[in-house]
C-alpha cells in the first residue's frame, strides 16, 4: 500500500535586506537607524530601513521627507544595487546547497522545496536552521524563516518570529485550523485591503470567521472564485507547487512586494526598471538570448495581471530589457492615470543558444540596424557586468 509524502516548504525571507547589507559595509552604522531610498529633503520614498528605524514609525513606501520628521538622526543612504544584487547571489547559492527547488519571488525572498532533502539534514527543522546559520556566516545578513506543508503557511510562519527567527508551522490539518482561527483575514492571500474591509462589513475579521462563514454568502459578497480561493487559504489549504526547475533554466525572474498598496507611478515605475536590470545580470551568467518579455503587476486584492510581448529580436543586454518592461508597463498604467498595486514583477523567457539575426536583404533594413546595435549593447552589458563584479 503506498502512503502520500508529506510536502515540507521553507519560506525564507531576509530581515530588512537593503539596510542589512549596508550595516553590514558600514559598521559604524550597526545599531543605528539607516533608511535607504530618496534623500530626507528630496522628493522620493523609503526603499526599506532598518529594524532600528523601524521602531520611530519609518516604514518602506513613506515619503524620505516623513521619515526624516519621524527620525531626523537617521543614515539616509541611496540604495546601491549592486551591493545588493551580489550578496543575493550568494544568499540563493545557499538556499541551492539545501534543495535543488528554489522559488526566487524577489531578490530577499525565496520558497524552498525540501521534501526530497530533508532527512539529508536531519529533518526539516535542523535544515532550515542550518541554512540560516549559512546565510548569516557567510553573508553577514539574517533571514527569517517558515517551515510548512505548504507555500501559503511557510510564508505566514517566516513573519511569526521576524527578525533572525525560525518558525516551524503546523502540518496536522486540525492544528493548522486551530492555528489560523484567530488571526486577522488579512493574513492569507487573496485578503487586500479592500477585500478586507468588505468581509469586515458582514462581521468576518479573522480567518475563524471565514472557516465557519457559510459558502453560499461568501459568494454573496466575494464572487465565486474569490470566495472558494479565500476559504481554502483560511483553513491553510494551498497546493500551488514551489515554481522551480530542477534542471534548466525556462525563465529568469525578479519580483518586488511593497510594504504598503503603492499608488505613485514613478515608484513602481523606478522599481520595476531595477527588477529587470537584476533579471538582466542574473540572465547573462549563461550565453543566452530571450525572446519574450513578462510584466507583472498585482493589486490589494491579489489580482494579478501579466502582459507579454515579444522582442524584434532575442535579447540578453540591458538596454532592451528595460525597454521592453517599461514599455508593457506603460501600456498598463500609462501617465496620468490612476492605478494600486502591491507587487511589480519582470521576466523573460523562451531562450535560445545564439543570437537572432535578421534575413539577409540587399539594403539595410530596421531590423539589421538593430541586430548591429544590440550586439554593441551586448557587450556594454557584458563589460559593465565584470566591472561590478571586480568592484564587489
Amino acid at each position: 500500500m503506498s502512503s502520500t509524502v508529506q510536502r515540507i516548504v521553507v519560506h525564507a525571507d531576509m530581515d530588512a535586506f537593503f539596510a542589512s547589507v549596508e550595516q553590514r559595509n558600514h559598521p559604524e552604522w550597526r545599531g543605528k537607524p539607516v533608511i535607504v531610498g530618496s534623500g530626507p529633503h528630496e522628493r522620493g520614498v523609503v526603499s526599506t530601513c532598518s529594524y532600528e528605524a523601524r521602531r520611530f514609525g519609518v516604514h518602506s513606501a513613506m515619503p524620505s521627507r516623513t521619515a526624516y520628521e519621524k527620525c531626523p538622526h537617521a543614515v539616509f543612504v541611496k540604495p546601491d544595487m549592486e551591493a545588493y544584487a551580489e550578496t543575493s547571489e550568494r544568499v540563493f547559492s545557499i538556499f541551492g546547497r539545501f534543495t535543488p527547488f528554489v522559488e526566487a519571488v524577489s531578490i530577499d525572498e525565496a520558497f524552498l522545496d525540501v521534501t526530497g532533502s530533508a532527512h539529508l539534514f536531519g529533518g526539516a527543522v535542523p535544515l532550515a536552521e542550518r541554512l540560516r546559520a549559512a546565510v548569516k556566516e557567510e553573508c553577514g545578513v539574517t533571514c527569517s524563516v517558515g517551515v510548512a506543508p505548504n507555500r501559503l503557511l511557510a510564508k505566514i510562519g517566516s513573519e511569526q518570529r521576524k527578525p533572525d527567527g525560525l518558525f516551524a508551522m503546523p502540518f496536522d490539518q486540525a492544528e493548522i485550523e486551530a492555528f489560523l482561527a484567530p488571526k486577522p483575514v488579512g493574513i492569507i492571500w487573496g485578503v487586500g485591503k479592500k477585500t478586507a474591509e468588505a468581509l469586515a462589513r458582514y462581521g468576518y475579521r479573522t480567518c475563524g470567521d471565514i472557516q465557519r462563514a457559510d459558502e453560499r454568502f461568501l459568494v454573496r459578497i466575494l464572487g465565486e472564485c474569490a470566495a472558494a480561493s479565500i476559504r481554502a487559504h483560511a483553513f491553510g489549504m494551498d497546493d500551488s507547487p514551489v515554481a522551480a526547475e530542477g534542471g534548466e533554466e525556462k525563465s529568469v525572474s525578479r519580483e518586488h512586494t511593497f510594504a504598503e498598496d503603492e499608488s505613485d507611478r514613478e515608484t513602481v515605475r523606478s522599481a520595476l526598471m531595477e527588477l529587470a536590470d537584476e533579471v538582466g545580470r542574473r540572465f547573462r551568467r549563461e550565453e543566452r538570448w530571450a525572446s519574450t518579455g513578462k510584466l507583472k503587476l498585482r493589486d490589494a486584492d491579489f489580482n494579478t495581471l501579466t502582459r507579454q510581448a515579444k522582442f524584434p529580436l532575442a535579447a540578453r543586454d540591458d538596454i532592451s530589457f528595460r525597454h521592453m518592461a517599461l514599455g508593457l508597463f506603460d501600456r498598463e498604467w500609462p501617465e496620468g492615470a490612476s492605478n494600486t498595486v502591491r507587487l511589480v514583477g519582470f521576466g523573460v523567457s523562451d531562450f535560445r543558444d545564439t543570437p537572432e539575426e535578421p534575413e539577409p536583404e540587399l539594403f539595410e533594413t530596421p531590423l539589421s540596424d538593430l541586430a548591429g546595435k544590440m550586439r554593441k549593447r551586448e557587450r556594454l552589458s557584458a563589460a559593465l557586468d565584470a566591472i561590478n563584479s571586480r568592484l564587489q
